[in-house]
């Protein structure tokens, strides 16, 4: 697998409802951008980068700061709000051939280069019995359904949270898969997906302001220290 070409394959729009501009907007002393392709620049085992993006400005800023880096700009009918994102991937690795791809988001600006570089070999060394990856959050905390009942504990027997059986969260990190599975799922995620965990401090995602608050006060600790 190590002459296996990676391809990875970053996702950003311009438009964003509940950050505005938080793809271009300054964090840690850069635009949000900046952070997930520094962190891809440095995997040595990515043999090229991709940008998906309808945005002008992320265009600009990508061709004046990553030349190195592959733009695409989107088509019209994929830049919809409920446009699924297996659809903009399939879009993509029709333009960019590769053995895998790897998809990540600008919004993961704490995920570090040698987590990446793990993820891929991690499936390197599984391929073919585990047919795709994805990144997770373990949980070991109570959890309840929306009717008031538990779903990974017993009530009656109140187990230290450490001592709970973990669940995972899929935490959009990273999805590693080939061009056949999007094919025949229409989905990144294969039928044997291997769940590769991620340290909570890299795996926060950027969904709201409060978010955006958090990651720079981390990203700028990490940056000065």
């Amino acid at each position: 697998m190590k002459n296996s070409k990676v391809v990875a394959l970053v996702p950003m729009r311009h438009h964003s409802v509940r950050v505005p501009g938080k793809n271009y907007r300054i964090l840690a002393g850069r635009p949000l951008f900046h952070h997930i392709l520094l962190t891809l620049l440095a995997v040595p085992e990515i043999s090229e980068i991709v940008v998906d993006t309808d945005s002008p400005d992320i265009m600009e800023g990508i061709a004046k700061d990553f030349p190195a880096v592959h733009v695409i700009e989107r088509p019209v009918n994929l830049r919809a709000d409920d446009v699924p994102m297996n659809e903009i991937l399939m879009h993509d690795t029709s333009k960019v051939p590769a053995d895998f791809y790897l998809q990540t988001h600008s919004t993961n600006p704490l995920l570090r280069p040698e987590t990446v570089s793990r993820g891929i070999h991690t499936l390197f060394q599984n391929y073919p019995a585990y047919d795709s990856l994805f990144g997770v959050t373990r949980l070991q905390t109570r959890l309840w359904d929306s009717l008031g009942r538990p779903v990974n504990h017993n009530p009656a027997i109140l187990l230290r949270t450490q001592d709970l059986p973990p669940i995972y969260e899929e935490n959009s990190c990273i999805y590693l898969f080939t061009r056949q599975t999007l094919e025949i799922r229409r989905n990144r995620i294969g039928e044997r997906p291997f769940l590769f965990e991620i340290n909570p401090e890299e795996a926060r995602d950027i969904d709201e302001e409060f978010d955006f608050l958090i990651a720079d006060l981390l990203l700028s600790h990490r940056l000065n220290s």
